[in-house]
C-alpha cells in the first residue's frame, strides 16, 4: 500500500488494545510511511509487529517502545487536537526506557523536510508540554 501523502511505502503493524484508544478511529492497526513517517489507519494489519527500527536506527528494537513512538510521531501533525494522546504516548515511551525527545532529534536529522511535520519544531513544542 502507498502513502496517500507522499506515495511512499507503508509499513503496517497491529496496534495493541491498550494503545488503540489513543488513536482516532476504530481500525485495529496502523501504517507508517517509510518516506515521510505519516501515520494512516490500517483495517487489516499483520498479526505481528514488524521490525520498526528498519524505518530508522533511532527507533528502538523493542515493540513496547517502538509502537508507541511511531504512533506519537504520527500524531504530531496536530498537537492541539491530540495533546492528551501525545502526552500518554510520551509517558509510555519513557517508561520503556527510551528518551522520546532524543529519538525525535535523530528522526529529524534523518528525515528532515521529508517528514510529514517539522520534527525539530514539534520536539521543541513537546519539551514545553513536559
Amino acid at each position: 500500500m502507498s502513502c496517500p501523502d507522499c506515495g511512499g511505502d507503508l509499513v503496517s503493524f497491529p496496534v495493541p488494545d491498550d494503545l488503540q484508544q489513543l488513536l482516532p478511529g476504530n481500525e485495529p492497526g496502523a501504517g507508517v510511511c517509510r518516506s515521510c513517517l505519516a501515520l494512516h489507519p490500517e483495517t487489516e494489519p499483520p498479526a505481528a509487529v514488524p521490525d520498526l527500527s528498519d524505518l530508522d536506527g533511532a527507533i528502538p528494537d523493542a515493540d513496547g517502545a517502538a509502537v508507541p513512538l511511531v504512533l506519537l510521531v504520527g500524531l504530531l501533525d496536530s498537537l492541539a487536537m491530540h495533546r492528551a494522546e501525545i502526552t500518554a504516548l510520551l509517558e509510555r515511551v519513557e517508561r520503556e526506557g527510551v528518551d522520546p525527545l532524543l529519538v525525535l532529534d535523530r528522526l529529524d536529522a534523518s528525515y528532515g523536510e521529508a517528514a510529514h511535520v517539522d520534527l525539530g519544531r514539534r520536539r521543541r513544542q513537546l519539551e514545553q508540554l513536559l
